[in-house]
């Protein structure tokens, strides 16, 4: 039995994982050919994959990204904005919702997915995930819809596409649209349609961690010409169409993507399909390796390889199989040993502290206000998220997508490195103080 490098041992891995960002001389060239251009801010208004024509049918680089971005993903337009949390916001003021009502979201998400709601004076609904994919569990959403239920935000968790047939269905009996939280789901598909265009629209993130990355930005995808350009208004601070520069219609955001961001995305637009195959073939092999280790349980694949983008690879730690060990000492012993890991998010969204406080908008908005006339006790809902729960409070292992870019003796190190943990459990155990 070798020792773990957490009591002296030598570390399973002294070198570290893929480096991200990914780049090269075609990002280094398409931010030279901005700076010097001297368009670093480029009129795109309506470049969004045929809003309108562009004179002489030159795009600016926000222009071709957004173009070539949303047809990769099977949407007729894109509309590119600064980051993924200004295009939630923006979706959910397109769709016309606000004060009185309320829009269904998962328990496990980044605040984005819910505080969009809550930026259109809206209620926020949790829901519980399915604890075998860590997405919204379509068999608890219909308990959670009301009369005030005017969307669904499903979230493709870790870059895996939600089930948006049986959300589909319980939208469509409703008449309601479903959103796709999107944010870390770039190239992935299924059943050959690709995340983004399952839904009345998606949104997507270009944040430093996200599959494709700018430092920041974000886009909308839709094939609905009216939200495409309600939406594409409100990013430029509520213009219209051949209306004039200085006059605004509707209430909007200046939410734009720099030509800089632009140029970027472009090229990290190119690397999307090789990157995402090779995500999948070392998750594949991952799981393959962690089947026969006790307390290590990856989340079950997927029956459409495509389907997940590996943002994220969750492992469920099951404490119960390794004498009780904390998740806490396990990721403790596993950083020793080389491997990047984390427990993800700590809390549940409605445990945040401003939902617990109600720390939204003044004069009590959008709770106890005359269109929302009614508590809502958020504390309440860990009885109704054991799943989520769960994850955050000893379940969830996350492994970030940027590793999965590397060989498979990578994968084979993070194995080694799990079985050397279950085979000093009794070490692990005696180091907490238990006998």
């Amino acid at each position: 039995m070798k020792k773990l490098a957490l009591f002296g041992g030598n570390p399973g891995r002294s070198t570290p994982f893929h480096p991200w960002p990914v780049f090269d001389e075609r990002e280094i060239e398409a931010v030279n050919r901005v700076i010097c251009t001297g368009n670093w801010w480029q009129y795109s208004y309506g470049e969004s994959s045929g809003l309108k024509e562009t004179k002489d049918g030159l795009l600016s680089e926000v222009g071709k990204f957004q173009k070539a971005f949303a047809e990769k993903h099977g949407c007729e337009f894109g509309i590119a904005a600064a980051n993924g949390t200004d295009t939630l916001n923006i979706l959910m003021k397109a769709l016309g919702i606000g004060p009185g009502d309320e829009v269904i979201v998962p328990a496990y998400s980044y605040i984005a997915s819910a505080s969009c709601v809550l930026e259109v004076n809206a209620v926020p609904v949790f829901v519980d995930i399915d604890p075998d994919t860590y997405n919204i569990d379509p068999s608890r959403i219909e308990a959670a819809l009301t009369e005030r239920t005017r969307a669904i935000l499903p979230v493709h968790f870790a870059g895996r596409i939600a089930d948006m047939e049986a959300i589909g269905k319980i939208a469509d009996n409703r008449g309601i649209p479903v959103v796709e939280d999107a944010a870390q789901a770039h190239g992935a598909s299924v059943a050959g349609r690709m995340a983004g265009s399952l839904g009345i629209a998606g949104s997507f993130s270009f944040q430093a961690s996200k599959n494709m990355t700018a430092g920041e930005g974000g886009v909308i995808t839709t094939n609905d010409f009216e939200l495409a350009q309600k939406a594409e208004s409100l990013a430029w601070s509520g213009r219209a169409f051949g209306k004039g520069w200085y006059r605004f219609y509707i209430l909007g955001w200046n939410a734009r993507m720099t030509e800089f961001q632009g140029a970027i995305l472009r090229v990290q637009l190119e690397r999307l399909e090789e990157q995402t195959r090779l995500r999948q073939e070392n998750a594949s092999y991952l799981s393959s390796l962690l089947q026969e280790i006790p307390g290590f349980h990856p989340l079950p694949l997927p029956e459409d390889p495509a389907s997940h983008a590996y943002h994220l690879y969750i492992i469920r730690y099951r404490e119960e199989e390794l004498e009780g060990i904390p998740r806490e000492r396990i990721i403790e012993a596993l950083e020793a040993e080389g491997i990047q890991v984390t427990s993800g998010y700590p809390i549940p969204l409605y445990k945040n502290p401003m939902f617990l406080t109600k720390s939204f908008w003044g004069k009590a908005c959008p709770l106890s206000c005359s269109h929302y006339p009614q508590e809502v006790d958020f504390a309440a809902y860990g009885e109704l998220c054991p799943s989520a729960e769960r994850a955050c409070s000893r379940e969830a292992l996350w492994l970030k997508q940027q590793i999965f870019l590397g060989s498979r003796k990578d994968m084979e190190d993070i194995a080694e490195a799990c079985r050397k943990v279950t085979e000093n459990k009794s070490r692990l155990l005696d180091k907490r103080g238990s006998t």
